[in-house]
């Protein structure tokens, strides 16, 4: 992975069978058009923070929990390359639609990370 977008997304906790479902749909896209790897994430252990924290981030509101998420690419290049694609992708269109998302969308952020250091997976 020499490039990831990463994004960070409060969902109520009733809708997170549909956002689970929305994300099998977007994954598939983006796999589809060239992703490396597409993970999303749900809050197990993040504690509100005085400061800083995954809950402050996004005002986390009762009810709801937090996704963290990245996608994964080859470079800067490849990712604006599938990312080009996967916009045009009429699929996409339908998940778009702020009132058919299961989150408040003006409470997500996201931003694109240029791999500082990855240790490869197997022995330890």
């Amino acid at each position: 992975m020499a490039y990831v977008d990463g994004f960070v997304v409060p969902v109520p906790k009733r809708r997170l069978d549909a956002y689970r479902r929305l994300a099998r749909r977007a994954g598939k896209v983006w796999r589809e058009h060239g992703a490396l790897a597409y993970v999303e994430c749900v809050a197990d252990d993040v504690k509100p923070g005085k400061h800083t924290s995954f809950p402050r981030s996004v005002k986390l509101k009762p009810g709801e929990t937090v996704v963290f998420a990245y996608i994964a690419y080859k470079s800067r290049a490849h990712r604006d390359r599938v990312n080009a694609r996967v916009m045009k992708d009429p699929r996409l269109e339908p998940m778009m639609e702020p009132k058919a998302m299961p989150f408040d969308g003006k409470r997500m952020f996201w931003g694109g990370f240029k791999v500082l250091i990855e240790l490869p997976r197997g022995k330890r």
